[in-house]
């Protein structure tokens, strides 16, 4: 890849990020030393994508850990706690976000007793958060390249590459592998409204990367699939049930079912760390609303009739029983899914 700019960074005392609402006009790199900046890039999807939010999110910790600059042990584990919430609940839907925050905070305050030894430990599991993360992509894009290998042209949704983790990404990591080993390759990517992730992001990367990528409207990729022209699809997710429901980009189940009436797999790329055990299924996974105005707006500009009302849900759930297969570091799962995940996170559990 030409950009070889790294999405997330820790340099020093800060995070440097790649503001993703500029791109692909502008690549601006934002640096963010305070927690409420931390969250405020999260809200407004300057960072995204599940993985990413994971190791953002727990690097964020630290940033918010100094920004106090607390005389104590005990302050500081207050000044954890209260982070917890702040950051951690800044995408409801997004399992990665949380998960890290607690895993790190809970390591650092268990392990140490010392002021100075807290933090190193927080930044220490932080920034393995983010190796773990970038060792599964690159695990997920192996495993994917063998599932895709005859396939020419793949549709994916939303944006789940390189700015979406930190690594390589997840769906669009088995597309690098195909690249690489100089597979024909053509890549259909969904706008993804109202944000256009795809359009802006998906297309950004992987034409950065020298990928043959077609950009479609929403709404033309089911009668595409149809038309028999796509091949495989295969998208992220930003949470997933115990029984394989799975949470993506709003628009993902069009795509599912259109898959499933074409005859053509449709595959979950993401790592165990987006899987939500503690739910049964996706009928509990909390769905972000998110503000009108993304759709009432288009660059500021507004296109509905005043009066209006809007809804704006920022994910949608698949069915378990449109999802062909879910790919993750440690194995591809098929149905059924709540044996193939169980076993997925016990072996996870034991390679950590």
């Amino acid at each position: 890849m030409k950009n070889l700019t790294p999405p997330i960074e820790w340099v020093e005392n800060h995070i440097r990020i790649i503001d993703q609402t500029l791109l692909p006009a502008e690549l601006k790199i934002v640096e963010i030393r305070t927690a409420a900046a931390a969250v405020d890039a999260i809200d407004r999807l300057a960072i995204r994508g599940a993985p990413a939010l994971g190791a953002f999110g727990a690097l964020a910790l630290v940033v918010g850990l100094d920004e106090q600059a607390s005389s104590t042990f005990g302050a500081a584990t207050r000044r954890l706690e209260e982070l917890r919430t702040f950051i951690g609940d800044a995408r409801p839907t997004a399992v990665n976000l949380r998960w890290a925050v607690d895993r790190v905070i809970d390591h650092a305050v268990s392990s140490t007793e010392t002021l100075d030894d807290l933090r190193s430990a927080l930044l220490a599991e932080a920034l393995k958060v983010a190796e773990e993360d970038a060792a599964a992509c690159e695990e997920i894009g192996r495993l994917g390249h063998e599932l895709l290998r005859t396939a020419v042209t793949i549709g994916t949704h939303c944006n789940a590459g390189r700015l979406a983790t930190a690594g390589n990404g997840t769906a669009l990591a088995p597309m690098y592998a195909k690249a690489e080993a100089g597979e024909p390759l053509r890549v259909l990517a969904s706008e993804t409204r109202p944000l256009l992730q795809g359009a802006r992001l998906t297309a950004w990367e992987l034409d950065d990367a020298g990928i043959d990528v077609t950009v479609l409207p929403d709404a033309a990729m089911a009668s595409t699939v149809l038309s028999g022209k796509v091949d495989a699809y295969i998208v992220g997710a930003d949470r997933i049930a115990a029984n394989g429901d799975t949470a993506n980009k709003i628009g993902t189940v069009a795509h599912a079912l259109a898959a499933r009436e074409a005859g053509i797999p449709f595959y979950v790329a993401a790592p165990t760390s987006t899987i939500d055990a503690a739910l049964p299924s996706g009928n509990y996974i909390e769905i972000e609303e998110r503000d009108g105005s993304e759709v009432h707006e288009i660059q500021g500009k507004r296109v509905t009739p005043e009066g209006v009302a809007v809804a704006n849900p920022a994910f949608d759930v698949t069915p378990q029983n449109l999802i062909t297969a879910i790919i993750t570091e440690v194995g591809v799962l098929r149905a059924p899914f709540q044996v193939s995940i169980a076993d997925a996170l016990l072996r996870a559990g034991a390679s950590q």
